[in-house]
């Protein structure tokens, strides 16, 4: 074997365990009550150290009607299209764990409500643990994005 193939290989891998340090990309929203994907957020890094997200394509529930539009939402957000919206920003990276995000919001397209927000990335970096709270975080709900290929 070639000291060539050694180091390709293993610059492989260690831009792997890069990306599932970090949440940028695009990520399957998953319903947390039928466990049907909703819809893609791309999440991407700002140049503040910030990380947002907006969707990127949605997709119906079975048995219910497309939701295009932000029926709920409050303000200069009511009816504006669902693809593009941006659905989380603020987020940062915890320095003791690089594996945590806080200090974001995440708004829920079908209620129009914002909320506080924090995401725990995986091990593996293909699982991604949002959840979004009012006051404290055990007064919430959390819901899993799975990485797109």
């Amino acid at each position: 074997m070639s000291i060539r193939r050694i180091v390709f290989g293993s610059l492989l891998c260690v831009s792997g365990l890069l990306q599932a340090n970090d949440i940028t990309g695009v990520w399957k929203t998953i319903d947390d009550q039928t466990g049907y994907s909703r819809g893609d957020v791309t999440v991407v890094k700002n140049a503040d150290g910030t990380y947002s997200g907006k969707l990127t394509a949605i997709r119906p529930l079975p048995y219910k009607p497309l939701v295009e539009i932000c029926v709920k939402c409050k303000g200069k957000l009511k009816n504006t299209p669902l693809v593009g919206f941006e659905i989380m920003r603020g987020f940062k990276q915890d320095s003791k764990n690089p594996m945590e995000y806080s200090g974001g919001t995440v708004l829920d397209p079908l209620s129009g409500n914002v909320y506080k927000g924090k995401a725990k990335l995986s091990s593996t970096g293909k699982r991604l643990s949002m959840r979004g709270y009012i006051g404290v975080s055990a007064l919430g709900r959390s819901t899993t994005w799975i990485r797109a290929e």
